[in-house]
C-alpha cells in the first residue's frame, strides 16, 4: 500500500529550522509543511506592511529556504508553507530573487484569495454579518478601524499547486493542518472536493489529525512538555527532532522523528499535542472536514513511534473562520523592582503614586494593568499570593505596569512619570526598563464568512522555472 512521509516545519514565525534539515537528511520525507502564522502573527505582519507595502509576509522563509533548498533539491523534497501572510506574492518574489542570486531555479506557487477585508468593510452586508465569533458584538463596532481580514482556507488550493508541479507552495492564511492535508490528498489520491462517503471523510479526518499533531514543530515531539515529573526525561532538547508522519492510502498513520535527533515521540507527548487548542474533541472544525477525536487510538510502539488510528470525519460547514485585525489604541509599559526590606509595601506605594499622577494630570487611558513577575504574571488571579508580611521579606518584588490608551501622546508620555522616583520615591533595586516603549495595539476580531463567496476568488499562480 502506498505511503508518504511528511515532516513538520516551523511552528511559528521565528522558529528554528535546523531540525527541519535533520528531517530532510535523515527522516526520509517527501514533503515539509511549515506553519509560520500563529493566531496573532498577522498583526505583526500588518505593522510591517504599514512601514513598507512590499512586506507583510514572514521574512524568515527566505533564509530558511536558502539553507534547506540544496538539501531538498538533492532528495526531491517539496515544501508547503503559509509564510505569505498578508502578502503571498511578495514572499514568493523574495524567495525567487534570493534563488536567482544563487543561480537556483524552482517552481513556486502562490495561493491567494484569503483576503476578505473588502467584504468586512462593505456596509451593505446583511445585518448581523461578521459578528464577533464569541461575544456576538456587531462588526460595526470596529469596521472603521479594520486593517486586515483573512479567511482560513482549506487544502484544495495546496492540492492544485502541487498537482501543477510546484516545488514550493506559499500561501496566506490557511488552516494550519491544511498545510499537511494538502500533500496527503495530492499524493495518496484521496477525495477532497465533495467528499461525502464516510470512508473519504475518515481519511480526511486522519489527515487533519496528522496535521494537528505536526503543526507546532517540536511541541509534537517532547518540546514544551508539561507533564509533571516526566518532562525531565525528554532527552537532548538542544537537538530536538521535529515530528514526522508516515501516512498510508487508507489513512493509517505513524508519528515518529528523524533517527538520532533529540526529543521524544511517545503516547504522552503525542496525546498532549492532540488536545492542544481543542475546544470540542468531538467537533474539531476545519475547512475540509469536521474531526471527531472520540475514537482515536494511539498505539505506542516504542522507539519514538506512535501509531494513529480511529479518527472520524463529518462534512465541513458552509462557513469559514476569519481572523481580522483592527486598530485598538496604544500601550506603554514600565518595569522596575523593589528590594528588601518592605519590598511589597514599596511596590504598592509606587503604584499608588503613578495612579495619583495619572488622575491629577488627567492622562486619558482605558486601563492600567499591573502584574508582578515571579508572583502572578504566569497565572494571574489563579496564582495564590502570599500575605504582605511574607512578601515584605522577599529579596525583591518586580512590578510591571502597562498603560492602554487610545491617545498616542498619552502612551508616549507614560514613561516620563517614573524617572523622578529614582531619588524621590520608595527605594528600588535597579533601573527602570521600558521608559520609551510605545506600541500600537491591534485588536483581533474572529468571525465567520460564507465559504462560497471566498473560495470562488482563490487563485493559484505558478512562478519560476523547474530546477
Amino acid at each position: 500500500m502506498k505511503s508518504i512521509r511528511i515532516g513538520a516545519g516551523l511552528g511559528f514565525y521565528g522558529d528554528n529550522w535546523e531540525p527541519v534539515a535533520a528531517s530532510i537528511e535523515r527522516g526520509g520525507v517527501q514533503f515539509i509543511a511549515s506553519d509560520h502564522l500563529a493566531e496573532l502573527t498577522l498583526a505583526i505582519l500588518q505593522k510591517d506592511r504599514q512601514r513598507d507595502p512590499s512586506l507583510g509576509y514572514a521574512r524568515d522563509v527566505v533564509p530558511m529556504l536558502m539553507k534547506l533548498w540544496p538539501l531538498m533539491l538533492e532528495r526531491g523534497v517539496r515544501f508547503v508553507c503559509n509564510a505569505g501572510g498578508l502578502n503571498p506574492a511578495g514572499a514568493a518574489q523574495a524567495v525567487l530573487a534570493a534563488f536567482k542570486a544563487k543561480g537556483w531555479r524552482a517552481r513556486v506557487a502562490v495561493v491567494s484569495g484569503d483576503d476578505v477585508l473588502p467584504q468586512l468593510l462593505d456596509t451593505a452586508a446583511p445585518a448581523g454579518a461578521f459578528a464577533h465569533l464569541f461575544t456576538r458584538a456587531p462588526v460595526e463596532e470596529v469596521r472603521e478601524r479594520l486593517v486586515f481580514g483573512n479567511a482560513y482556507l482549506g487544502a484544495a488550493p495546496i492540492v492544485a499547486a502541487l498537482d501543477a508541479g510546484a516545488d514550493i507552495v506559499i500561501t496566506g492564511r490557511v488552516a494550519d493542518a491544511a498545510l499537511f492535508l494538502g500533500p496527503l490528498v495530492h499524493s495518496l489520491g484521496w477525495k477532497l472536493t465533495g467528499a461525502s462517503a464516510q470512508r473519504d471523510l475518515d481519511r480526511l479526518a486522519q489527515g487533519l489529525t496528522v496535521g494537528h499533531l505536526l503543526e507546532c514543530s517540536g511541541q509534537g515531539s517532547g518540546g514544551n512538555f508539561g507533564s509533571q515529573g516526566a518532562w525531565q526525561a525528554i532527552p537532548d532538547l538542544a537537538h530536538i527532532g521535529y515530528p514526522i508522519a508516515e501516512v498510508w492510502e487508507d489513512g493509517g498513520a505513524l508519528i515518529t522523528k528523524a533517527p538520532g535527533s533529540g526529543g521524544r515521540v511517545n503516547f504522552d507527548t503525542v496525546r498532549q499535542q492532540l488536545l492542544y487548542e481543542v475546544h470540542n474533541p468531538h467537533a474539531y472544525h476545519s475547512p475540509d472536514v469536521v474531526l471527531d477525536m472520540g475514537g482515536i487510538y494511539l498505539d505506542d510502539e516504542g522507539g519514538d513511534r506512535v501509531r494513529l488510528s480511529g479518527a472520524r470525519g463529518a462534512a465541513p460547514t458552509d462557513t469559514l473562520k476569519v481572523v481580522a485585525g483592527f486598530r485598538d489604541g496604544y500601550k506603554a509599559e514600565v518595569t522596575w523592582g523593589f528590594s528588601w526590606p518592605d519590598a511589597w509595601d514599596k511596590a504598592q506605594a509606587a503604584q499608588a503614586t503613578i495612579r495619583t499622577l495619572l488622575h491629577e494630570k488627567r492622562i486619558p487611558h482605558d486601563e492600567l494593568y499591573v502584574e508582578y513577575p515571579g508572583l502572578n504574571s504566569a497565572h494571574g488571579a489563579l496564582a495564590p499570593c502570599p500575605k504582605p508580611d511574607a512578601l515584605n521579606q522577599s529579596n525583591e518584588i518586580w512590578t510591571r505596569m502597562v498603560l492602554r490608551t487610545q491617545e498616542k501622546a498619552a502612551a508616549d508620555g507614560f514613561g516620563r512619570l517614573f524617572p523622578w522616583m529614582g531619588l524621590s520615591g520608595p527605594a528600588y533595586t535597579c533601573g527602570f526598563t521600558g521608559l520609551h516603549n510605545t506600541s500600537e495595539l491591534l485588536g483581533i476580531w474572529p468571525t465567520l464568512i460564507p465559504r462560497g463567496g471566498v473560495e470562488t476568488g482563490v487563485r493559484v499562480e505558478l512562478l519560476g522555472e523547474a530546477a
